[in-house]
């Protein structure tokens, strides 16, 4: 076990959990960048957006490892991402490890203060 990082997620999730009044999962820590990242402000999401923004959130944290790059914003503010590498076929725990980690980066600056 990685001592650090599991120190460094520990403090993002307390984090999270102060920012919004309960302990998030995955999931919805990456949905939080989906929505940072369409910047769209508060509203109400279809259930097709909630969908895009969650795929939004997934390419942003994939995009630093090669995975995916960003090819700017549609008319309606929407960010879109071409796949440039294979993700590998993993385990789930690896996966979700692999995600932990991607949030870690995101949010690297916002959990050192």
């Amino acid at each position: 076990m990685d001592y650090a990082f599991e120190q460094q997620w520990g403090r993002l999730v307390q984090k999270m959990e102060d920012r919004f009044g309960e302990p998030p999962d995955l999931t919805t820590m990456i949905f939080t960048v989906g929505l940072q990242e369409c910047g769209q402000g508060f509203r109400t999401f279809k259930k097709d957006e909630k969908l895009e923004v969650m795929h939004v959130g997934v390419c942003t944290l994939l995009a630093p490892m090669g995975f995916y790059e960003e090819l700017g914003t549609d008319e309606d503010g929407w960010p879109h991402f071409e796949r440039t590498g294979e993700i590998p076929a993993v385990s789930k725990e690896e996966q979700e490890l692999l995600m932990k980690r991607a949030l870690l980066e995101y949010f690297a600056a916002w959990i050192a203060v």
